[in-house]
């Protein structure tokens, strides 16, 4: 999958999982609440029971000629009678309660009015410890459903996310294909028209012709650093690394030379400051692939009459230009694929994207810094 596919799939499940996890955890609190209020009411039906046998109790020592009245008891419940002004008359809890209606972390308290008052008494108030074994059963039941639930809704959600990105990943892959057949169609007439213009200015003809011989060798060059771009990004997962030391002074030298006519084309004072015999480990194909698209980048950015300066030394490779520059809230996205800080020069935004990956790969550090209208420069750090 690619990277790109990747990054939808992740945020269709994070956008269909939080809210699908918010409406979930919602209903799930509702019916939390209404069913702790359902146990906790069945509970209350027992003080209802308890109060008319205390009531009944009440009645039956009303009518009593006994000097001594037994008030009722019970093990699991406790109450207290009260005047008409709520002034306590007896009472088997431990500390005076005042008789109100009330559920606390673990008891239920509940007030009936006494009619008619028996002995003096016009409230009762109970209480009862509330039974939390049905409600540590609710409880659980609820994680286990919410778990089962959540494993349910992510499963379903890749279900969705991968058909949802189903149509982008046919797409790219219609678009790779058709890179691929268009690079390798482009790679025969390009090779044979360098090839061309090498033996023509080996042999020395068409002197009177220079200027159009060099302006043909650099529309080919170009043709040929896309080509090697284009093919670089569908075929460097798949294609075999020599990794070795590269004499990296050398390598460079060459690639100046190579640039040599899209320099001239520009007028541009090229000024080098290259140690000899520095080596790094790497691919041949990749360091050039590097080297060129940094110094591709800054003589395609750089002014007529332009400067370009190119430095080497045993910790980095840094190359300077005196261009256009880039804007500070550009910077930060120079690195994607396709993108491009100025839309007036050519080009399809992946040579700073083929250095980023480059250097990702061999552990290199790629420093960008850069000042609008006043040029860039590029750092490799190793």
């Amino acid at each position: 999958m690619l990277a790109s596919e990747k990054k939808s799939l992740y945020r269709f499940l994070a956008i269909y999982l939080i809210s699908t996890l918010v409406l979930f955890s919602l209903a799930v609190a509702i019916f939390y609440k209404s069913a702790k209020n359902h146990i906790i009411n069945s509970q209350k039906k027992e003080l209802n029971i308890e109060a008319q046998k205390i009531k009944n109790s009440l009645m039956s020592l009303h009518k009593s000629t006994a000097t001594t009245l037994i008030y009722p008891r019970s093990k699991e419940f406790n109450s207290a009678i009260y005047t008409l002004d709520k002034e306590l008359i007896f009472s088997t809890f431990a500390q005076n309660i005042e008789p109100i209606n009330k559920i606390t972390k673990d008891k239920i308290y509940k007030v009936y009015p006494i009619r008619p008052y028996y002995l003096g008494a016009a409230y009762l108030l109970i209480a009862k410890k509330i039974d939390n074994k049905p409600i540590s059963t609710l409880q659980k039941s609820i994680i286990i459903f919410m778990i089962i639930g959540g494993i349910l809704f992510l499963i379903l959600g890749i279900f969705l996310g991968r058909l949802f990105i189903k149509p982008m990943r046919e797409s790219i892959q219609e678009k790779n294909r058709f890179i691929q057949d268009a690079t390798h169609e482009l790679n025969t007439p390009i090779s044979t028209i360098l090839t061309n213009i090498e033996l023509i200015d080996a042999l020395n003809k068409c002197q009177d012709a220079s200027e159009e011989l060099k302006r043909v060798e650099i529309a080919s060059k170009t043709l040929s650093r896309i080509y090697e771009d284009l093919t670089y990004i569908n075929f460097n997962s798949k294609a075999y690394k020599s990794i070795e030391n590269i004499d990296i002074s050398n390598l460079i030298k060459e690639r100046i030379l190579y640039f040599n006519s899209f320099l001239d084309a520009k007028n541009i004072k090229l000024k080098t400051n290259i140690q000899e015999s520095i080596y790094i480990k790497i691919d041949k194909n990749d360091a050039i692939r590097l080297v060129d698209n940094i110094l591709s980048n800054a003589i395609k950015y750089n002014h007529q009459n332009g400067y370009l300066e190119v430095t080497l030394t045993k910790s980095k490779l840094t190359i300077e230009d005196k261009g256009i520059g880039i804007k500070k809230s550009q910077l930060s996205k120079l690195t994607h694929r396709f993108a491009r800080a100025n839309s007036s020069e050519g080009g399809f935004g992946l040579g700073l994207n083929i250095v980023d990956t480059i250097a990702k790969n061999y552990n290199l550090t790629l420093q960008i810094d850069s000042i609008e209208k006043q040029g860039t420069k590029v750092t490799i750090k190793w």
